[in-house]
């Protein structure tokens, strides 16, 4: 039986030295590019595979990413929010693409998730995904950044929290969507979803709907908020509570999810989208274009996220500086909110 080919056949046939061999085989700038290529050729017609568990050993890292999910508690343990869905396929590609396993693992935030991944060698670092107050865990956040541990997390950069953020623009969706409801001369709002300090990217969409309707002198003081929680259920709840008191020209949902149980509401009542209300969404799952009418939203770049998150996270990993980064959102204008003449 033929022997494995290693390493070190590849040097004699190569005339370089093991060492050399292992660079140019892990892209080292110290290997000229004609050395690289010819040392990749005779390992490709050798069938030679590198060993990634030894070669991880040896330089401590395991070459996988740990994406810790935190999404809102639900009846059904199965179900997952989809805009979560789509940015977890982005991160999985730029994992992949970047050379690195992605472990995937749900999260409380009553977990010892801060102290079960880098120093236990399961990841060399973390991304920290979903909705939610990372006030509630900023301790664990701090012992992070105090192990030394490497990781960022999605959401609105601030100044209160320990680490890299890379999030959208909140705000700023929260307002172009509310003044494109305004430029179609809706005047009377609603807003579902939570504003609290718990879960601060809904809120920051809702002070960016504020902010719109006051820059066009209208007041927020009559507006009805209903607190609700990304899911379909949280939707149709919140809509039902405001129905029975109000009729607004135009109802503003936090999330597509919500918007999509709100809809139900409304046509359960009777009422015609957008000719008596109009709906608008946010995160444009795939599900919102298909809505009865197709929903407007706003638009977050997972596909450019989930990039961004794995290049900048590396970039940790090889310890080089990453700075917090505000992606911009698009608004996308579908049938729930009637089209400009």
């Amino acid at each position: 039986m033929k022997s494995k080919s290693t390493s070190f056949d590849i040097a004699h046939m190569a005339g370089v030295s093991q060492s050399t061999v292992s660079r140019a085989l892990n892209n080292s700038p110290l290997v000229n590019h004609e050395t690289r290529e010819k040392v990749k050729r005779i390992a490709a017609e050798l069938n030679y595979k590198v060993d990634k568990s030894a070669s991880n050993l040896r330089k401590q890292q395991s070459s996988t990413i740990a994406l810790l999910l935190f999404d809102d508690p639900t009846s059904d343990d199965s179900s997952i929010n989809p805009f979560f869905i789509s940015m977890l396929g982005s991160i999985t590609k730029a994992s992949a693409a970047a050379g690195y396993d992605l472990l995937v693992s749900f999260q409380n935030l009553g977990d010892d998730w801060h102290a079960e991944y880098e120093d236990s060698n399961k990841a060399d670092g973390l991304i920290l995904l979903g909705y939610g107050s990372y006030t509630d865990y900023e301790y664990k956040l701090s012992q992070l950044e105090e192990q030394n541990t490497h990781f960022l997390r999605w959401g609105a950069p601030d100044n209160k929290h320990p680490g890299v953020s890379i999030g959208s623009d909140n705000f700023q969706g929260g307002y172009i969507i509310t003044q494109h409801l305004l430029t179609l001369g809706h005047r009377t709002f609603a807003f579902i979803g939570d504003v609290g300090d718990n879960a601060p990217e809904l809120k920051a969409r809702y002070e960016g709907f504020v902010k719109a309707i006051e820059y066009v002198g209208l007041t927020p003081d009559n507006i009805i908020q209903v607190d609700a929680i990304s899911t379909e259920t949280a939707g149709y709840e919140a809509a039902n509570i405001l129905l029975d008191s109000v009729q607004p020209n135009a109802i503003v949902c936090a999330s597509d999810l919500m918007a999509i149980g709100a809809i139900r509401a409304i046509r359960q009542r009777g009422l015609l989208i957008p000719d008596d209300i109009a709906v608008v969404g946010y995160d444009n799952i795939q599900i919102s274009e298909f809505c009865t009418p197709a929903l407007t939203t706003v638009q977050q770049n997972t596909q450019l996220a989930g990039q961004i998150l794995v290049s900048n996270l590396v970039k940790l990993i090889n310890n080089e500086k990453v700075d917090d980064i505000l992606m911009q959102p698009d608004l996308v204008v579908r049938k729930s909110c009637g089209i400009q003449d």
